[in-house]
């Protein structure tokens, strides 16, 4: 994947190194993993999965901080996320009248939302209710270790999955999958609107790889060798794969985001049409 020498957006919010972290011996998401209860990797509203975590000894400081610094960081990782996040921006600013940007928070272990605590242990999350996407970098070496691919197209693919959260609140998604969920008769029920919203984030992904190239006049390319290494991290991030790797029985009923096949299809589709309305994962629902 090319993106080295792309815009820079300046829109981080940079909280590394400020405090707010968890104590020593959290429980990161392989453990998570082992555990067998990771159902929410990508996307997760924090004020529903911190009780888990808290449950398997993830304890957390408070966090005095609210806000980073702001701007484009001085080292690798974060300018990538700030290259990749413009690039996202630029496409859907072209895709979505109204469209606008959110701030992306990097942080280490635990920082506030206005979602409530998030925690790296949930991975990478969009809280709508302040419009950031939240990222810990070292869910990088994590997704390696539930099989994902550490390829550069890989983390971009996490990152924009998350942009894709926050095209889902701009354009109404986000409330009537909630409405939807509250009116549900069944968990199972209401579960099914919750893979259908991620689900869709993933084509949206995909999307934003299609038009990379096309917003940024080449300087953020996606391949379709690129395209595999998301592939290869959709299937290891896959409900089913992950109950799986758990030890658990693989339930569908219980799925959140989708199954492995699920996901990559999605991702697929976005990345071949390059269009959102071809993202309609919520049809027959």
């Amino acid at each position: 994947m090319k993106w080295q020498g792309g815009r820079r957006g300046g829109g981080i919010e940079d909280r590394r190194g400020m405090g707010g972290g968890a104590a020593a011996g959290g429980v990161g998401i392989g453990g998570l993993v082992i555990a067998g209860i990771l159902y929410f990797v990508f996307g997760v509203d924090p004020q529903t999965s911190q009780q888990i975590a808290g449950q398997l000894g993830g304890q957390l400081g408070n966090a005095g901080q609210t806000e980073g610094r702001p701007g484009t960081p001085a080292d690798d990782a974060g300018l990538f996320v700030d290259v990749i996040g413009a690039n996202i921006n630029d496409v859907w600013t072209q895709k979505l009248q109204g469209y606008t940007p959110p701030v992306t928070v990097l942080y280490e272990q635990g920082t506030q939302t206005a979602c409530g605590m998030g925690q790296s242990a949930m991975g990478p999350f969009y809280c709508p209710a302040d419009q950031k996407v939240y990222l810990d970098l070292g869910f990088w070496r994590d997704l390696q270790n539930l099989g994902g691919s550490g390829a550069d197209f890989a983390k971009a693919y996490v990152i924009a999955h998350e942009y894709g959260h926050h095209v889902q609140r701009l354009t109404g998604a986000t409330d009537q999958v909630q409405r939807a969920q509250q009116n549900a008769r069944s968990r199972a029920d209401g579960n099914r609107y919750s893979v259908a919203l991620e689900l869709q984030a993933d084509c949206y992904a995909g999307v934003w790889a299609h038009n990379a190239a096309l917003v940024s006049g080449g300087e953020v390319s996606v391949t379709d060798t690129d395209l595999m290494e998301g592939m290869k991290t959709a299937a290891a991030i896959g409900d089913d794969a992950l109950q799986s790797r758990g030890g658990g029985r693989v339930s569908p009923e219980s799925f959140t985001h989708g199954s492995s096949e699920q996901r990559m299809q999605w991702l697929q589709r976005g990345y071949q049409s390059g269009d959102p309305n071809t993202c309609n994962t919520f049809a027959g629902l």
